[in-house]
């Protein structure tokens, strides 16, 4: 274990995906549709992916599996949260969309009750409740009555799809859980990269553009930057435990608000960041808890194990 190390990768997987972001949000402002912002993020991560495991000695091994329905279900669900975030990437401010994206790890407690039978307790429902006002914080200016009919109409359609990605993206979380108990970690990344690829070139119909070079190059880097950043992010959690390593992801917020303001003359509302912190709070009460919670679990087997 190295949690300094862990820590930096985590840091450096959250600094490339908001850059990725940033380079999505560049080329959605240029014309380019979501479907194909998704296929050219999955498509051009692949490469990198492969590369990676070649390096790790665990390209003919890592891509097995035990269970490839689980997988397209992972797939169908992360590419409906990848399209939601997306879309609302070419709508709003990026520090928005960042702040809304934190629902995701808030709904996952509901997913994880819902569909995995996981007990939560008073404590973690406090915590979802807390996430859930700062989302509608965050959301109401967009959803009001004035700016559904006026020309915002194509904000709030962008606040809905962000909140949706959120929930998307809960759901894949919940199906790599059930993935990870039979597949490797690599595994599920590739292929989740092979599915959205091919679904989404079923968007095809509905308008992608031929886009200049520039914007090109945006697509591209996107995809390698979704490569890398996912390695990284993988890679952390071997030098730490993911409770030390989680609340780093909200390091991504101030990285937003900096590109949001440099590259896209974004300057975040209060009730951004006001609606952004208390989701934050309740994502680190909830990794907070679990970190408890692991703790007491392994007290208690150490208590339960005979000693010699």
């Amino acid at each position: 274990m190295n949690p300094l190390k862990g820590i930096g990768l985590k840091i450096l997987s959250v600094s490339v995906f908001i850059a990725m972001s940033a380079c999505i949000k560049a080329a959605a402002e240029a014309g380019v549709p979501p479907g194909q912002a998704v296929f050219f993020r999955s498509f051009f991560a692949i490469p990198v992916i492969l590369v990676w495991l070649w390096m790790q000695h665990d390209l003919a091994h890592g891509l097995t599996t035990r269970n490839p329905m689980g997988h397209l279900w992972r797939g169908l669900v992360g590419v409906g949260g990848m399209a939601g975030g997306f879309t609302a990437l070419g709508l709003l401010p990026l520090p928005e969309v960042t702040a809304i994206g934190y629902a995701a790890p808030i709904l996952i407690v509901i997913f994880a009750a819902m569909f995995l039978g996981e007990q939560v307790r008073l404590f973690r429902l406090a915590a979802v409740a807390l996430g859930m006002v700062g989302v509608v914080i965050v959301l109401a200016p967009r959803l009001t009555l004035d700016a559904v009919e006026d020309a915002t109409q194509w904000q709030a359609m962008g606040a809905i799809a962000a909140f949706l990605g959120a929930v998307f993206a809960a759901l894949a979380q919940v199906f790599v859980r059930r993935l990870i108990e039979t597949e490797k970690t690599a595994a599920i990344v590739f292929y989740f990269s092979a599915t959205a690829s091919v679904l989404s070139l079923a968007t095809i119909p509905f308008g992608w553009v031929m886009p200049p070079a520039p914007v090109l190059a945006l697509l591209i880097a996107a995809g390698i930057l979704g490569g890398f950043g996912q390695i990284f992010l993988t890679s952390s959690y071997r030098f730490a435990p993911a409770s030390v390593i989680a609340p780093f992801e909200y390091v991504s917020m101030l990285m937003a608000i900096v590109i949001g303001y440099v590259f896209f003359a974004e300057v975040p509302t209060g009730q951004t960041l006001l609606g952004g912190a208390l989701v934050a709070a309740a994502g680190l009460l909830i990794i907070w808890r679990e970190r408890q919670l692991g703790l007491e679990r392994a007290r208690a087997r150490k208590v339960m194990t005979p000693q010699g």
